[in-house]
């Protein structure tokens, strides 16, 4: 007889409708709105916050109720919970657990370590960089931050805007993140108040104001949510029917998410010169991969990197920067196996490529090329290279920065030695104004002014974020010592 088919495997969505953490559910529709994103489209976002603001549970939250977790990874949240004793009832979960991996953030509660986590609905898909509230970590925070689209900076709606808010804000707009979205948490324990959530909605906006970006002021978005109960995480909340009210958004938190723009849906990335700092030339001078003809690439010369910004063809003047040389783009190589060989190497060969490809570039001159060097679209021409420039901090070094320090600066896929002139300010929390100061302490963020013995090409971080950001390092130790960024603005 013809086998019997096996029966589905149900047992982790039995599991998952077993352990799920109760709701809210509403029939209250979201309010219509027009997305433009691309469906297969992948966003960045970081959480942010103050100690105990609720951004480990919001993450697992998340991730619990878009079916992100696996039945084994359910089964052991819900037996540590129960071993515990978390509170809220029989079967209910610490969601926290599902981002604080570390043994020292579950014995304390607290996240130390920035957590990645990789889920997708059916609109796009999302890398979340779940970030510490410490003061202590704030070197986290601009980690997780850097290369995101969005930062979710959650308050707790009893505290309202704390001092480490204000920093997480600051950080934001210093690095110029596309997107802040205000998520007012524990909104169940103020009662489900709209006169609570409008004066932290005031006051955040204020704080966004007095630093300066119309541009953060403009995009910024605030929710109350529950990251505990669910309440307009994913689903909009019956108990917060106000807000899908008046001047409010009335999205969830998810939706949100799920219809902001990335930097290149947002014409951010339209336009934008090309770039490429060189990590590699690749001269194999016959010496090749087995399978290849040595006479082939006897002389064959590549200047190998990722992309930076822009898009590059075969046939575009390029400028090598120091050096100021000027030459033309013949071929454009991509790795590959030998059964796509399409040149002298393994590979093949394109007629154009755009940022973040990695590629490799031929030139139309024997030009002298080094690693660290960057080669850049010729028209419009890239800043002149400096020897000393004006640029923001923000310090992550234990020992405080002050004039005349000696350090390293990373500058793409350049390192280079670099001495501290003048510190112009720190920020201060309070005023959200440079302030004169004498040095930068541990968090702090300020202006100062840097010098090299080789000049740099640098660009505006406001134009360019990967070409116009760089790292301080420690010359004994080797440790990062701040993140800057190029720019006056």
């Amino acid at each position: 007889p013809p086998p019997v088919p096996a029966a589905p495997d149900r047992r982790a969505e039995r599991i998952h409708e077993r352990q799920k953490v109760p709701v809210t559910e509403t029939s209250a529709p979201a309010p219509a709105v027009t997305s433009t994103i691309d469906p297969g489209s992948l966003f960045r976002f970081a959480t942010a916050g103050s100690v105990d603001d609720g951004k480990s549970t919001l993450v697992g939250r998340l991730l619990h109720d878009a079916k992100a977790i696996l039945a084994d990874q359910l089964e052991a949240v819900a037996r540590t919970s129960a071993e515990r004793g978390f509170g809220g009832g029989e079967g209910r979960l610490d969601l926290a657990l599902l981002t604080d991996g570390l043994r020292a953030e579950r014995e304390q509660g607290i996240t130390i370590d920035v957590a990645y986590r990789y889920f997708a609905t059916d609109r796009r898909s999302f890398v979340l960089a779940d970030c510490p509230g410490h003061v202590q970590y704030t070197k986290n925070t601009v980690t997780g931050a850097s290369t995101a689209d969005a930062v979710v900076l959650l308050v707790d709606a009893r505290h309202g805007v704390l001092e480490q808010t204000r920093r997480h804000l600051a950080v934001s707009a210093l690095l110029r993140v596309p997107h802040v979205v205000v998520a007012v948490n524990k909104i169940d324990l103020v009662d489900w108040s709209q006169e609570r959530f409008d004066e932290i909605r005031a006051d955040i906006t204020e704080v966004a104001g007095r630093l300066g970006s119309a541009e953060l002021v403009e995009n910024l978005k605030v929710v109350p949510v529950s990251a505990l109960e669910g309440d307009n995480v994913v689903e909009p909340s019956e108990r917060t029917a106000w807000y899908a009210t008046g001047d409010y958004d009335g999205r969830p938190l998810l939706r949100i998410l799920e219809e902001l723009p990335t930097v290149d849906e947002s014409g951010r990335g339209e336009a934008r010169p090309f770039r490429l700092p060189v990590q590699c030339v690749i001269r194999p001078q016959g010496g090749v991969a087995q399978g290849v003809d040595p006479e082939a690439t006897r002389d064959y010369r590549g200047y190998a990197g990722q992309i930076a910004s822009g898009t590059v063809a075969v046939g575009d003047e390029v400028v090598v920067q120091p050096s100021g040389r000027r030459t033309t783009v013949v071929g454009i190589d991509v790795a590959g196996t030998a059964a796509q060989k399409a040149g002298p190497l393994p590979g093949e060969q394109l007629a154009e490529a755009a940022a973040p490809r990695s590629v490799t570039l031929r030139l139309a001159d024997d030009i002298d090329v080094a690693r660290g060097e960057l080669i850049a679209a010729a028209h419009p021409a890239p800043p002149e290279p400096v020897k000393e420039f004006s640029a923001r901090l923000a310090w992550l070094g234990d020992a405080p920065l002050r004039p005349r320090a000696r350090v390293l600066i990373k500058h793409g896929s350049a390192t280079v030695k670099a001495m501290v002139g003048e510190i112009a300010g720190a920020l201060d929390l309070e005023s959200m104004r440079l302030e004169p100061a004498q040095s930068l302490e541990l968090n702090d963020i300020g202006r100062v002014t840097l010098r090299t013995p080789s000049a740099l090409p640098l660009d505006d971080y406001s134009e360019l974020r990967r070409t116009g950001a760089f790292l301080l390092i420690d010359e004994q130790s080797g440790g990062t010592l701040a993140a800057g960024l190029v720019g006056e603005s």
